[in-house]
């Protein structure tokens, strides 16, 4: 079994991995000149130091946009991968290994472009009861440098995000059923955790919520609160997120619960601030919520199902919910079913209404990713080690298969950096 490096001293750390594929700028100006000369030379200068604005999914918006897949390792996999995708055709480049670590199953990108973090989803570490959290560099050719570890303060890290300021890694705990903030040093490199919460409790699935079990950790656009989903408790726990200190406080109220035995998993945010949405791993929906930024307070204002009336349900699960760019569409990934679920979002109620379901081509499709322009969203099917492109239809948030995709070995996260 491969050991990642970097533990201070040189010392090597222990590992047990454990897959659990069950749980599994308005800009104005004035420019008043009366040489049309010197206008023009103005205007030109204008464009190139103030930055452009473009709506999601315009077609002058392209380029290309690297592409960084977090996976499992227990098989073929080595570690993390890297690709590119054009935004004109929706076609990738092959993807290379950017750097070998174990399990690092979910990453993320600091808003600075310049440094990756990813999960290390292990339940031992350096002879602790924890995964960890991997810092890297990212360097000009899209390789990973490993800057440091730290443990994650609990087993089975699945989730982590970067908060806004890119001041803090907050991470999640399936088996911990905790989650922790690991201040970030000014070199990339990671800080042992200055915010930790235990969740307790159990819900009412004997085989799958028999405890807490952390499986997202999200921030709203004011990076004010902290919203952990955690399956095992059927809640939305909330905290208030303190990043200068990297804490942690419950809130007031300190949660909101979903249906018993739906098993909240993952959790995103409209675009607008105003709403919310859950997707309901156990019990195949997705819950949406209203939003209040100034008082840190969900309400729930619909539960729909993932599937459509009359499938069976059973032996399947959900993984991702994203909400695309726009905000006018959200989309839902089931395991079994291999399909993404569409949905349209009412821009006043947040309300959802069902608009198809699309094969991924594939099998297990743990997660998938809405570019930020809008026009791709790509498909990873653990099972079958597949990357599937889809073209979006920005009127209706409709699928098709652009005839793309990318091979990498038991993929589970993706995200994406802008090239040059």
């Amino acid at each position: 079994m491969r050991r990642p490096s970097g533990l201070p001293g040189g010392r090597q750390p222990s590992f047990r991995s454990v897959n659990f594929d069950n749980r599994q700028i308005h800009r104005t100006g004035i420019l008043s000149m009366i040489d049309s000369k010197w206008a023009l030379a103005a205007l030109w200068g204008l464009a190139m130091i103030l930055p452009t604005e473009q709506a999601p999914g315009e077609e002058a918006d392209a380029g290309k946009l690297r592409v960084y897949v977090g996976t499992y390792t227990g098989g073929e996999s080595k570690g993390i991968y890297v690709s590119a995708i054009d935004l004109n055709s929706g076609a990738m480049e092959p993807a290379r290994l950017a750097a070998e670590s174990e399990n690092p199953s979910f990453v993320a990108i600091h808003p600075n472009g310049r440094f990756l973090y990813a999960v290390n989803e292990l339940v031992e570490f350096a002879g602790q009861k924890s995964g960890a959290v991997t810092a890297f560099a990212i360097q000009p050719d899209g390789s990973l440098q490993q800057i440091n570890q730290q443990p994650s303060r609990g087993g089975a890290p699945c989730h982590l995000v970067v908060d806004r300021a890119g001041r803090n890694v907050l991470v999640a705990n399936y088996v911990g059923g905790n989650v922790a903030s690991l201040p970030i040093q000014k070199d990339g490199g990671l800080k042992p955790a200055t915010g930790f919460v235990q969740h307790r409790g159990s819900s009412v699935n004997p085989q799958r919520q028999e405890g807490p079990h952390a499986h997202s950790i999200n921030l709203d656009a004011a990076n004010r609160f902290a919203f952990a989903a955690d399956l095992g408790l059927d809640k939305i726990l909330v905290y208030q997120f303190d990043g200068a200190r990297g804490t942690l406080t419950p809130h007031d109220p300190p949660s909101v619960s979903v249906k018993a035995g739906a098993g909240p998993r993952h959790f995103d945010f409209h675009p607008s601030g105003k709403f919310a949405y859950v997707i309901n791993e156990i019990d195949l929906t997705v819950t949406a919520f209203s939003y209040s930024p100034v008082a840190g307070v969900l309400k729930p204002i619909q539960t729909i199902p993932t599937l459509a009336k009359g499938v069976q349900g059973h032996g399947l699960s959900t993984a991702e919910v994203r909400v695309h760019p726009n905000g006018k569409f959200l989309y839902g990934s089931n395991r079994g079913h291999h399909t993404i679920v569409v949905y349209t979002i009412d821009p006043a109620t947040g309300k959802l209404t069902y608009v198809e379901h699309q094969s991924t081509q594939g099998s297990t499709p743990r997660n998938f990713f809405v570019e930020p322009t809008g026009r791709y969203l790509m498909a990873e099917n653990q099972s079958t080690g597949t990357v599937v492109v889809f073209r979006i239809n920005p009127q209706t948030g409709e699928l098709t298969p652009s005839g793309h995709q990318l091979s990498v070995p038991s993929p589970v996260c993706i995200r994406t950096l802008r090239l040059p």
